[in-house]
């Protein structure tokens, strides 16, 4: 055997007492307070670790002692540990050796004071894991980065009743690694798009049995379950209906199975969905049905005893009701019922449930239900015509009595038509497409292509408004046009006559204040008009030809165009209401109307009420006279019918 063999045999043998010796030499010249002995190292930064009893270049091998700075952090785990090395391919979405994201063994084990997991202080102690996996997923730049949909897991998570229990010092409890872990592998972490993953929708079920086995047995054997084998990816599983990390105890109000909220927020989704329900053939209407039942009512008004869905279907077990097994089967009902119905009687117990979503009652419910509606149709038709016909003769006495004032010329009569049906149209087919599901608007554009038909009337609506606006406009031209503008406009007299009136109202004033020819009641209202008139104008423009609009704004104004839109017209649709509507028909000095807006005139003594500052001569009663109303002349006003 040649020198030169010989050599290299003896320092692949002595290397490792060399760098031994060396090395920790060196790593206690500045690892240790006093330098020494290398053990002191390992006792001062591995006390109670799993690795106590290594030295550093067991873990930090250095090529070149002198000059190790970079070689420090560059450990390989999997030299001793190459099963979970192996193991360890990928943690959730971040590959291992290819994301920057991916945590190194350090991030969740520790560095040199590795506990071993049974130890409390452990990083991967069951009660310690939400903090250690929270270090990176409650980090908003990662989160962002990876494109996790769940931003707060570990928040969420501890508020669950799983988390309370961890947090409460509970080993047993679910923590992070007993959902996440694949194949009994605590480094095996995989997406949820990854078949293999434990968080994969047909793995959801098996994750959750390793603690709720019973339960896991029940779902399986259920019709969910067994659509779920069969490989259906929308049917519900544990946390379609529990939640994922957010896991509320069911005596919560806020969790989706509590008593309160499990038909709505939990079965509802599913059972109303019209593409489920044509998949599988499943009825409709299951969720109002319950609601308008005594079972729903009850629930409604906060009894948590009374019947909800898991009462009569079981919570995890729900087989069809074909299946002799089914606790809603026919022959099952007297036992289910009789949980809460003791001595209930098969024929009761047997009488349709999820019947009054089509509003189809049968037996004596029918019957009932029929004597009902012809009572209501009756007595409450009755009261409305015994009523509309006193309203109706009360508004052509009103119409008909004598002396009358002209308020309104012709051409100012058919402005206010077509601005009321402009506007009220305007408001019945816009409010529709917000409120397209309630009854009024589903029974005006409920049917096949009544949406489209909504759209034409309120554009061509809106067309009619813009069209009266500008026959205003034209209007104000004229010279009653102008005296009319310049009686409108505001001054400081209108605010001391609001005040004013208001403290007489309340008592603090001896008279009410003496209003000319328009009020500041008229005036505000006048104005309000213009300024909602422009706004709507516009921003409905910006909505009706969006396509080109949007071409030539920035990114967001669409948007604002639409909150203008809406808010304008519930602040338009209110204030015609509250404002105007009391003005002119609910004020009880001029119930059950102003007739102006149909024929022009007004009762001189309403008028009077009204406008008590403006003089009008004596009339005579006997014919039609023209009286000459001081200030109004120009206007043509104070003709007396």
């Amino acid at each position: 055997m040649s020198r030169s063999i010989i050599k290299l045999i003896l320092l692949v043998l002595l290397l490792p007492v060399i760098c031994l010796s060396q090395d920790n030499d060196i790593c206690a010249d500045c690892h240790t307070d006093s330098g020494g002995d290398p053990a002191e190292v390992s006792t001062a930064s591995l006390l109670n670790s799993v690795h106590e009893d290594f030295d550093c270049v067991d873990c930090h091998y250095m090529e070149d002692p002198e000059d190790h700075a970079e070689d420090l952090d560059d450990v390989d785990c999997g030299e001793c540990h190459d099963e979970a090395a192996e193991q360890y391919t990928a943690h959730g979405r971040a590959v291992v050796g290819i994301s920057a994201y991916a945590p190194e063994c350090k991030d969740c084990h520790g560095t040199h004071q590795i506990l071993p997991p049974r130890h409390r202080d452990s990083k991967i102690n069951p009660i310690n894991m939400p903090a250690t996996c929270g270090a990176c997923h409650e980090d908003s730049t990662l989160v962002h980065d990876l494109d996790i949909r769940f931003k707060h897991p570990i928040r969420v998570y501890s508020e669950s009743i799983h988390g309370k229990a961890t947090a409460g010092g509970l080993y047993q409890a679910a923590s992070c690694n007993d959902c996440h872990s694949t194949a009994g592998s605590s480094h095996r972490i995989l997406s949820p798009n990854d078949p293999e993953s434990t968080i994969a929708h047909f793995n959801i079920p098996k994750t959750c049995g390793q603690c709720h086995s019973a339960i896991e047995q029940d779902y399986w054997e259920g019709v969910h379950g067994e659509l779920t084998a069969r490989g259906e990816v929308d049917t519900p599983t544990c946390t379609t209906c529990h939640g994922e990390h957010s896991i509320l105890a069911t005596e919560d109000p806020r969790s989706p199975v509590s008593a309160n909220r499990l038909a709505e927020s939990t079965c509802t989704p599913c059972h109303e969905s019209a593409g489920l329900n044509e998949k599988y053939e499943l009825p409709t209407g299951r969720l109002e049905s319950f609601v308008d039942s005594y079972h729903g009512l009850k629930s409604k008004a906060g009894d948590k005893t009374v019947a909800n869905c898991a009462s009569c279907h079981g919570a995890h077990l729900i087989l069809p009701s074909y299946d002799e097994r089914s606790s809603v089967n026919r022959n099952n009902l007297v036992k289910t019922c009789g949980h809460c119905h003791t001595g209930i009687t098969e024929d009761i117990a047997r009488a349709p449930i999820h019947e009054s979503s089509t509003f189809h009652y049968t037996g004596v419910a029918g019957i009932v239900r029929i004597i009902y509606i012809l009572l209501i149709v009756g007595v409450i038709g009755g009261m409305v015509v015994h009523w509309l016909i006193d309203l109706l003769k009360k508004m052509r006495d009103v119409v008909k009595m004598q002396p009358q004032v002209r308020r309104m010329e012709p051409n100012e009569v058919f402005q206010h038509t077509i601005l009321a049906i402009s506007f009220s149209t305007l408001v019945v087919t816009g409010f529709s497409l917000r409120f397209y599901d309630a009854w009024w608007s589903q029974m005006l554009f409920g049917h096949e292509g009544g949406y489209a038909v909504r759209g034409v009337i309120h554009r061509s609506s809106a067309v009619l408004m813009i069209f009266g606006s500008i026959w205003h406009a034209l209007f104000l031209l004229t010279p009653r046009g102008r005296g009319f503008m310049r009686d409108m406009i505001p001054t400081v007299a209108d605010g001391k006559q609001a005040m004013q009136r208001i403290m007489y109202n309340i008592g603090k004033a001896d008279k009410m204040p003496q209003f000319g020819r328009f009020s500041y009641v008229e005036k505000a209202e006048y104005w309000a008009l213009l300024w909602g008139t422009v706004i709507m104008v516009g921003t409905g423009f910006a909505l009706w030809f969006d396509n080109t609009i949007v071409k030539l704004v920035p990114h967001g104004f669409m948007d604002v165009m639409v909150v203008i839109h809406y808010y304008e017209a519930w602040l338009a649709f209110l204030a015609i209401l509250i404002w105007h509507m009391y003005a002119t028909v609910f004020n009880p000095d001029v119930y059950p109307m102003n007739p102006s807006w149909i024929t022009g005139n007004m009762p001189l003594h309403m008028y009077k009420e009204e406008h008590p500052n403006v003089k009008i001569e004596e009339v005579q009663e006997t014919a039609p006279t023209m009286v000459k109303v001081p200030g109004e002349e120009a206007s043509g006003q104070g003709k007396v019918d």
